[in-house]
């Protein structure tokens, strides 16, 4: 199990993420939302920026911060998380005036559906996302690997 350590940390960390998503939906709409438990888009914390981070801190943890992987992992997650919070983001947006148009243009919206409008995240996600990240990847290190 400890050869695995570095997909079962962001594995484990992805689906906490989830579940925290799950729970955080559920009590705002007061009915279970099911299906946020496979749609990793958008909310509180970021499952994009807690999955990739927790590999950089499983790495810096047992290879080193000076080792190239770590430099690799870390710049990787860097742009993972500036691009949840920019070019998705704006996606986001886009997708909010293209259904708004979509409402107003259309009477029928025959051949049309709803864009997606929950695509990136606020700041404030991205960095729940790492505190998560960094939390559950010492509380492994303590009681498992």
């Amino acid at each position: 199990m400890k050869d695995y350590k570095y997909l079962i940390v962001p594995f484990a960390t992805l689906f906490i993420c989830q579940l925290i998503k799950f729970i955080i939906e559920s009590i705002k709409c007061k009915k279970l939302k099911w299906g946020r438990l496979f749609n990793g888009t958008g909310g509180m914390p970021s499952s994009h920026t807690s999955f990739t981070f927790s590999c950089v801190f499983m790495i810096a943890k047992y290879v080193g911060i000076t080792s190239p992987l770590f430099a690799v992992s870390l710049v990787f997650s860097l742009i993972v998380a500036y691009d949840s919070m920019g070019l998705r983001m704006e996606s986001g947006k886009q997708a909010e005036a293209i259904n708004i148009l979509l409402d107003e243009v259309f009477e029928s919206k025959e051949g049309f559906c709803h864009l997606k409008e929950s695509l990136g995240h606020k700041p404030f996600e991205v960095l729940m996302g790492i505190v998560l990240a960094l939390i559950i990847s010492i509380i492994s290190n303590v009681l498992i690997f």
